[in-house]
């Protein structure tokens, strides 16, 4: 599989994003699928059936599947299943890429470093444009991605130290009354009241604590809000206290 030949120019090139959660809705014209698990910002996991049923639906519309796997060293709850999988493709890599980031499971963001694997062919066509864009990593980034990526040791002490605040901070949440939905994986508690997720941001507010309003990801999430376990300790149990309270 290529990727569409944008040489062309004009508007049939335009793209629209279509958000859905159902991959036999995607469209007949898709020319990319991205599917994201464990999930920002719901820390939701797509079981092995949901990413088959990925895989087949992209390659019967002919598009591209590719799989932001950030979180993937962050499971709490289920198990994350990568794009490239033997059972999730079948032992076939056509089309399919796999999208990672060194900045959560290196705690390495402002790096700006991260890699795509799969199909040779997608991604050898993402290498010459690349190229093109004068898109180079500069090579202490690239220096220091290799330490990070030979080194396992740290990202386990990232997950001891998520899971342990994650631990503190979702029953205090649920004891202020809070609903946890998903949250299976990933570095945040999708949280709700059955509010609208204002005025869940003007409470927390009042308590001095700080989260993300659902609505920031579209309307469908207009009752939630995220709340990263990104914060040191000390703040992470400081919060936990004033919820409790």
């Amino acid at each position: 599989m290529r990727l569409p030949d944008l040489r062309g120019g004009g508007p049939h090139l335009r793209a629209r994003p279509v958000a859905l959660d159902d991959p036999a809705a995607i469209p007949d014209d898709a020319r990319i699928v991205w599917i994201n698990s464990p999930a920002n910002p719901s820390g939701r996991i797509l079981d092995l059936a949901e990413m088959r049923a990925f895989v087949q639906a992209a390659r019967r519309v002919g598009a591209v599947l590719a799989s932001d796997e950030c979180y993937g060293e962050f499971a709490w709850e289920a198990e994350p299943y990568s794009v490239l999988d033997p059972r999730v493709n079948d032992g076939d890599l056509t089309g399919l890429l796999a999208v990672h980031s060194l900045s959560k499971r290196s705690n390495a963001a402002g790096y700006r470093a991260g890699f795509v694997a799969g199909d040779p062919a997608v991604v050898q066509e993402l290498v010459a444009v690349r190229k093109h864009l004068g898109m180079m990593v500069p090579r202490p980034i690239q220096g220091a991605m290799i330490a990070m990526l030979g080194d396992q040791a740290h990202v386990e002490l990232q997950r001891d130290r998520y899971l342990a605040r994650r631990a503190r901070l979702r029953p205090a949440l649920e004891a202020a009354g809070f609903r946890i939905d998903h949250s299976e994986g990933s570095l945040y508690l999708w949280a709700t009241r059955d509010e609208p997720c204002r005025e869940t941001i003007d409470w927390l507010a009042g308590l001095g604590i700080l989260a993300a309003p659902g609505d920031f990801y579209g309307p469908a999430a207009a009752r939630h809000v995220r709340v990263a376990l990104t914060a040191s300790d000390e703040r992470i149990a400081e919060a936990a206290a004033r919820l409790r309270a």
